[in-house]
């Protein structure tokens, strides 16, 4: 068995079963690896950034990794934007980089780089194999670093692939429990006890069980639930107890966290402004107020139920949604493409919001919508939403996936509706079409630039041409429509939810 055989063979041991890829000359042993040791899926990705956003979408849903085949330093660069959001987001991604042969590199070749050093700035654990025979070990090191800690980045060089790995292969490892601290468990029943409190919840916080927990929590205690402003996942809708979002500018979340004494955090980190704005702080709560229950990567769901059994919650809070919305009519904005989305969207579907400001209303117009999960963009970095609904799809093939987009994000990545439209996958895309960067035209009012010149002005639209949305969806193999009011926004949605397989729909905002 040479080492590509052995790597395809430990990583199927340890339950990886897909992988994404955008392979070149260096990885091609581990191409044809993937032919001559079943049970490996290899999806095709036209770009590396839709490949990363794929593996991010999959381990979301699942949480266990993907595997991630990219080429050399430049094709790890290309996909470092959704890295990096899948790095906020705690997606647990193995990625496995080709690298040129270990005789070669001396020789300085055109596609040489410091891998490592483009690895490290997104991955917990990143690793060079020197030798066929570790190939297995140190992929299977890898795997179990993924699941604890997030990415992580296997080098293989190509003559590693190649080389005699032998046949013994490591024993799948057992998958370690995180822990709980008690003394934070005492902190956060008496923060909860002593004044008006709200519960700050992200990561597992925002699962099902998380947020049953926080709702019983809150119902004994009488405090609020909020949860982070850019969430990996929250499971919302139906019955579950609903969340107030913190909102995105540090000045409308200040107003909100300073109605509490104490903020509670479970599952995430103390709030950060999103960007410095001049006279605003950096933290969305003061050291006093914030209570950490448990960070990302420890037990959250242990510490919740420590904490519900401090405060015996233990009634289960089954929310009624309230009374829906009327389905909008006429022209299309942020507020009625947003209202028919959260209107439409089917009971147990994936929705992978980013839509930015074409889509702002979206998390309150979807409060009553029936049981869904909702994914967000994480790091910041736009272009992740084709990438995360395609791996969504690829991990839930018997759920919907809405990726709601706005033209801004959706041009970053459209090259993933070709591997959407390949694999048949039942995502419908909806791009909420202003035609411009509207976020900077925000930025602007805020910052008082009331009349900003032509060149600022060009910066921020995209028109001069238009993007022709059907063309592009159409051109990549997707059936494609554009529309302009709400009544032919409602008949294509509810065409596009009926049918399977791929399908975009421009939503064009006036």
């Amino acid at each position: 068995m040479n080492g590509a055989q052995a790597l395809i063979t430990t990583a199927l041991n340890e339950g990886i079963e897909v992988c994404f890829a955008n392979p070149g000359t260096t990885e091609l042993p581990l191409v044809l690896a993937m032919d001559q040791v079943a049970g490996m899926r290899g999806i095709l990705c036209l770009h590396e950034n839709v490949a990363t956003g794929a593996a991010d979408g999959y381990g979301r849903m699942l949480t266990k990794p993907a595997m991630c085949l990219l080429h050399l330093g430049p094709g790890l660069a290309n996909g470092l934007t959704n890295l990096h959001n899948a790095r906020r987001a705690g997606t647990p991604i193995l990625n496995v980089i080709g690298e040129h042969a270990t005789w070669h590199r001396a020789a300085d070749p055109l596609l040489a780089s410091d891998i490592e050093g483009l690895a490290h700035t997104v991955s917990a654990y990143t690793k060079r194999n020197v030798d066929a025979a570790g190939i297995a070990s140190d992929l299977a090191e890898a795997v179990e670093r993924a699941r604890a800690e997030g990415i992580a980045t296997l080098i293989v060089p190509h003559d590693c692939q190649l080389g005699d790995a032998g046949d013994d292969r490591p024993h799948q490892r057992a998958i370690s429990k995180n822990s709980y601290s008690p003394a934070n468990v005492t902190a956060a029943t008496r923060a909860l006890k002593r004044g008006k409190s709200a519960i700050l919840l992200g990561g597992e916080g925002l699962s099902e069980t998380g947020m049953r927990l926080a709702g019983r929590i809150a119902a004994a205690a009488g405090a609020d639930l909020l949860c982070d402003t850019f969430f990996a996942r929250m499971e919302r809708g139906g019955d579950l107890p609903a969340a107030t979002r913190l909102p995105y500018f540090p000045d409308h979340a200040l107003a909100l966290t300073r109605r509490y004494e104490n903020v509670v955090l479970a599952g995430t980190r103390r709030p950060v402004a999103f960007f410095g704005y001049h006279e605003q702080p950096s933290y969305l709560t003061s050291e006093e107020q914030t209570v950490t229950l448990a960070a990302r990567g420890e037990d959250v769901l242990g510490a919740l139920e420590a904490v519900a059994a401090e405060l015996q919650a233990s009634q289960d809070v089954r929310r009624q949604p309230g009374k829906p919305i009327s389905m909008p009519r006429g022209g299309l904005d942020a507020q009625s493409v947003t209202a028919i989305i959260g209107l439409l969207q089917p009971e147990n579907c994936i929705v992978m919001d980013e839509a930015l400001t074409a889509g702002t209303p979206y998390f309150e117009a979807s409060r009553n919508a029936p049981r869904f999960s909702h994914l967000m963009l994480t790091g910041g970095a736009i272009g992740q939403g084709p990438g995360t609904a395609t791996g969504a799809a690829i991990a839930c093939p018997d759920r919907k996936v809405i990726n709601f987009e706005s033209d801004g994000c959706g041009a970053y990545s459209v090259q993933a509706f070709w591997t959407q439209a390949r694999e048949n996958l039942d995502v419908v895309t909806i791009i909420g079409s202003n035609r411009s960067y509207n976020i900077l035209n925000v930025e602007f009012e805020r910052a008082g630039v009331t009349a900003p010149g032509p060149v600022a002005r060009s910066m921020t639209g995209l028109d001069r041409p238009n993007l022709n949305w059907v063309k592009i969806g159409a051109g990549f193999g997707v059936p494609s429509v554009a529309v302009d009011s709400a009544e032919a926004l409602v008949r294509e949605l509810e065409k596009a939810l009926a049918e399977k397989g791929p399908r975009l729909i421009e939503a064009i905002m006036s």
